[in-house]
């Protein structure tokens, strides 16, 4: 069966809304964060399992209007070709290769989801999105890139959680940079 695999860039207080911020020392807005050698290397491990991604709405509204725009990028390769399942209950407004709108229970649409041949099903940003269905239990393991800062007051990954949750550690790794590359399995 397919995993569902939660990639998340955060700072040492799981905030997850100015990921430039906790990566770069001289933040572009709108540009994606700037990563070390190993941080590269990871989420091109990550992505590499991955041949689907379930996104939220606002993510990619937002994503659908840069993403296809970035050539020079490995994550714009990944985004741009792969399968994109997209959680909402409206028609895409957007055009993106290979773009499809799901809607229905959370429960309904990963397990369809999962029952499908293929490889893992990433969940890249949609913040939203990744708090319901963590808290629906239905993440497989977790891919945290921690970044070295704290002191960011926007939304926390794990702001909202109602019961306690043991993770399995798989890996835990420290970057040139300073910054975590932590990866979970959920029991």
């Amino acid at each position: 069966m397919r995993k569902i695999v939660l990639y998340t860039l955060m700072s040492l207080e799981a905030d997850v809304d100015d990921p430039a911020g906790y990566f770069s020392s001289s933040p572009e807005p709108g540009r994606p964060p700037t990563f070390d050698r190993a941080m590269v290397e990871n989420e091109a491990q990550v992505t590499r399992t991955q041949d689907a991604v379930l996104l939220g709405r606002h993510m990619y509204d937002e994503w659908s209007r840069y993403w296809p725009t970035v050539t020079d990028d490995p994550f714009a390769e990944f985004i741009n070709r792969v399968k994109k399942y997209v959680m909402t209950s409206t028609p895409l407004s957007t055009e993106w290769r290979n773009a499809e709108a799901v809607h229905g229970p959370l429960e309904d649409v990963v397990r369809d989801l999962r029952a499908r041949p293929g490889g893992d099903i990433g969940v890249h940003g949609s913040i939203t999105l990744a708090q319901s269905l963590l808290e629906a239990d239905l993440v497989d393991e977790l891919r945290l890139v921690v970044g070295p800062a704290f002191g960011f007051t926007g939304r926390r990954l794990f702001a909202d959680v109602r019961q306690i949750r043991r993770l399995q550690l798989v890996s835990a790794m420290p970057t040139q940079s300073g910054s975590v590359l932590l990866a979970y399995r959920v029991p």
